[in-house]
């Protein structure tokens, strides 16, 4: 069998089921669903993801409520500690995803913290280190003051913030009396400022270039530098230079050789160097009090509030600090090869719009710090000779195992970024690099996989890191400087296909969050609607890649689907005692050819085309378009029409076993296309329909257009296309004679009878359908007459014009006092028309299109006052 394969985006060890999960756990459902109906060898393959920063924060803060510190612990003891938090709560989601009906291969669950999958991180990390990729080196990084621990890039979230801009005054040393002033947001900063940098060519301040003026804070005399980097159109065009807190000044300091003063701790305090004063204070509290120390001295000038831009820590949600650290930073492997395949269309987008982001980012990649300061992790495989400098390689030790003398070694304290761990998912979770378990757990077979569900905001942290990781060490392996061959990048990529889903937002446009309150319990919503409910409610309101608007009222209508589902499929149980429906075959062989009627093959025939747009929406992975196409098939076509014009016809004997035959076909292959959808109550409805002996709904395929057309005339059913046209034409008939019911308030009357004028073909097409068109439409009569009747407004239809007989069922006194009324107010806005085009100014003035507009309604209105009389004058007469 064709493999089809899916690993599932690892939830976090910390979480519970969202609407977010919901949405991409239900549409992966679908797609392995549909596949095992294709008769694809399915392998959807489940697990969780450690979450460093966000396990050991909960950790930490369930030791703090202890009266205990991670440090108190000791490392082992601390991992002990987070390994049993895991075991009590990291099940959670899992469970969670098995009651929404996640078909997921469960015997399989892999977590990221597992001794094979961790073997296959650590392993990555030796190769990419061998190679050249990983490097250690003092850089400015983003800081988390809360978990205490580098970040990437990626992980950090700019956030419009209102602050304030101070402006300040630093006396130049050379020129007493003088002063230039600078602007900063952030004035904690000041004690590690080393100089101040203006733009060479600012013609402002050409002339302090090589001065130097006193740190208004700690004070000591500073450099003036001149750098091209300086922005001129900034507060007042001279920079402060504090290298050790912005990366910017750091890149200006190493230009002009200038010293890294750092003076924030690791949980974002002032440190010993930022003077005795202020160490240990917290850097907004130190804001405030160095600002009013500098408004004291008579230093701030001046103080605006200023609307910037902060990054924020992605988990913690503070405010992250540029940082000068140690880290482990990793040149990202085949970078060009990661676009060429996206370019190339070996692996595809939906929607194709995320492939430019996608290409922009690489086309801009930055080296990636993957050290954590945490506990909870991978832990770096680097080991320090003991008594030696750490700077040093020389005194290095890397493995996957550590070094034969473990007593003279220490291991390096930090642990790997999360993602560094992820970006291995497809490979590791199939056995890589160990050849026995690959072997043992399908690799050959089931890589590449298939499809890829995911979010559009994880598209640089995961997905092209996957890519990247996939290319790099899928297949032999080739030295950094050389490109793989094309041949091989095919069998290289982790997945063929990325679908990104939208962001579910509420009825005011915010993203669904905890911390808003907009987002409900999806576990209560399926105690409410179902599981079924919720996942029917939720696809029908997600258009491909687009950010969702979620109403409850959809879900509710989700649970009203499967209700009448499970009543139309009642109702056809009660109508005969269900027989042997395990194959289709078996099905159109109790078709009487003879006994076929418009109705059957228009009905057929909407099912073969819809089948055939199933198949092509799944193809762009338009998900609501394939479950409207279904909702359109059974609410509109069956329920709302084949069912009620069967209803007479299953009371005669020789029509009943053809109609229930043609009703059994349709709920068999309806059952099979909303299988994937809504789970539950198909499987339960296939039992009972009988369609099955005894076996699941799984596996079974609900084939195209043309293999039921096939299967059709293997019964000696042949289907006749310009039925559907035909049906078509008298549905929309029935429509209008049940709205022109409904406009004269005689929707509940079934004794009007109407008459119409038609050619031939149109009066033979209704002969055929009349009963059909009497019991839909609610009519006694519906009679062919030579001319139109005098006065009575036609009605016109694609199968001729058609009137209501006034003398048949018609209370003729409320039918003259309605056309009065209605007269009287068509009068009136004739009237209202007429003087706005009798108004010079108005013709004039306004744009053509409305006057256009204004003079089309004038007459059509007094198109229908003519007929209103002429109806009112044929009554009066009558």
């Amino acid at each position: 069998k064709n493999p089809y394969t899916i690993v599932i985006p690892p939830p976090n060890v910390t979480g519970v089921l969202t609407i977010g999960h919901v949405l991409n756990n239900t549409i992966q459902d679908i797609l392995v669903r549909r596949a095992r109906q294709n008769g694809h060898s399915v392998l959807w393959l489940p697990g969780t993801d450690h979450a460093g920063i966000a396990t050991q924060t909960k950790v930490e803060q369930a030791l703090r409520e202890e009266g205990r510190t991670r440090e108190e612990l000791g490392r082992e003891n601390f991992l002990h500690h987070a390994a049993l938090w895991r075991d009590k709560h990291g099940g959670i989601i899992l469970n969670q995803l098995k009651k929404l009906g996640c078909s997921c291969d469960w015997d399989r669950t892999v977590h990221t913290l597992d001794a094979d999958y961790s073997s296959a991180v650590i392993e990555a990390f030796v190769k990419l280190f061998k190679k050249g990729y990983v490097y250690r080196g003092q850089r400015m990084v983003n800081w988390c003051p809360s978990s205490k621990t580098a970040l990437s890039d990626e992980e950090v979230i700019m956030k419009p913030q209102k602050s304030v801009l101070y402006k300040i005054r630093y006396n130049v040393v050379e020129s007493p009396g003088t002063y230039v002033e600078v602007s900063t947001t952030r004035p904690e900063t000041i004690v590690g400022d080393v100089a101040l940098a203006i733009h060479p060519e600012d013609p402002r301040w050409k002339n302090l270039q090589g001065l130097h003026v006193m740190r208004p804070i700690n004070p000591m005399a500073l450099p003036i530098v001149a750098d091209e980097a300086v922005q001129r159109d900034f507060g007042t065009g001279i920079l402060k230079i504090t290298p050790a807190h912005d990366k910017l000044d750091f890149e200006i300091a190493q230009r002009h050789n200038l010293p890294m003063l750092e003076i924030l701790g690791p949980d974002g305090s002032l440190n010993s160097q930022a003077g005795a004063d202020y160490q240990g204070m917290e850097r907004f509290s130190a804001r405030k009090i160095i600002a009013k120390k500098l408004e004291d001295d008579g230093l701030l000038v001046e103080r605006k509030e200023y609307e910037n831009n902060v990054g924020f820590s992605e988990r913690a949600d503070v405010p992250i600090e540029p940082r000068l650290s140690e880290q482990w930073f990793l040149k990202y492997p085949r970078v060009e090869e990661a676009k060429q395949v996206v370019k190339d269309g070996m692996i595809e987008f939906f929607p194709k719009r995320w492939a430019k982001t996608y290409l922009h980012w690489l086309d801009n990649i930055q080296d990636w710090c993957i050290s954590r300061q945490l506990w909870w992790g991978h832990r770096i495989p680097v080991w320090y000779r003991k008594g030696k400098i750490k700077s040093d390689p020389s005194n290095w030790h890397v493995s996957a195992k550590g070094p034969s003398d473990p007593e003279n070694w220490e291991q390096d304290e930090d642990v790997l970024d999360t993602w560094a761990s992820s970006w291995l998912w497809p490979l590791a979770t199939l056995g890589w690099p160990d050849e026995e378990a690959m072997e043992e757990k399908g690799f050959d077979h089931f890589y590449p996989t298939s499809a890829l569900v995911t979010g559009p905001d994880i598209i640089f942290f995961w997905v092209a890191r996957m890519i990247m990781a996939g290319l790099e060490f899928k297949g032999r392996s080739y030295k950094p400087e050389q490109r793989i061959h094309a041949s091989e990048l095919p069998e290289r990529i982790p997945f063929k296909h990325v679908y990104f889903t939208g962001i579910i937002r509420d009825a005011e446009g915010r993203k669904m969050s905890k911390s808003l309150g907009n987002s409900p319990d999806p576990l209560d919503l399926i105690e409410k609607y179902g599981a079924d409910g919720l996942r029917h409610g939720i696809m029908s309101i997600a258009p491909k890649g687009q950010d969702i608007r979620f109403s409850e009222e959809r879900i509710e209508q989700g649970r009203n689907f499967c209700n009448k589902l499970w009543n139309v499929c009642r109702f056809r149980q009660s109508a005969s005692p269900m027989e042997d429906n395990s194959m289709i075959e078996l099905i159109c062989l109790r078709i009487e050819s003879e006994q076929v009627n418009k109705d059957d093959q228009a009905m057929l025939l909407r099912l073969a085309e819809t089948l055939d747009q199933v198949e092509k929406f799944y193809q762009e992975y338009e998900f609501n378009s394939v479950l409207q196409a279904i909702y359109r098939l059974f609410w509109t076509d069956f329920c709302d029409w084949y069912v009620e014009v069967s209803k007479n016809r299953i009371k005669e004997e020789a029509q009943k076993g053809t109609c229930l035959a043609v009703q059994d076909i349709c709920l068999r292959q309806i059952l099979l296309m909303l299988h994937p959808f809504i789970p539950f109550i198909t499987e339960e409805l296939w039992r009972t329909l009988r369609f099955s002996s005894g076996e699941s709904i799984e596996g079974e395929k609900p084939g195209d257009g043309n293999e039921l057309i096939e299967a059709l005339q293997t019964g000696g059913v042949t289907l006749d296309p310009s039925a559907l046209k035909e049906m078509q034409e008298v549905r929309e008939l029935v429509t209008q004679l049940r709205a022109l019911k409904a406009e004269r308030n005689l929707s509940n009357n079934r004794n009007i009878a109407f008459s119409f004028v038609a050619n031939n073909e149109k009066a033979e097409a209704v002969s055929r359908n009349l009963t059909s068109i009497l019991s839909t439409a609610g009519a006694s009569a519906v009679n062919r007459v030579e001319e139109a009747p005098q006065g009575i407004p036609a009605l016109v239809t694609p199968l001729g014009s058609f009137f209501l007989d006034l003398t048949v069922g018609v209370d003729l006194s409320a039918e003259k006092e309605r056309l009065s009324k209605e007269i009287e107010n068509l009068e009136k806005i004739i009237r209202s028309i007429e003087i706005k085009l009798s108004n010079q100014a108005f013709v004039s003035q306004a744009p053509p299109q409305v006057v256009e507009g204004a003079r089309n309604q004038l007459i059509e209105n007094q198109s229908k006052l003519q007929e209103n009389q002429e109806a009112l004058n044929a009554i009066s007469e009558s």
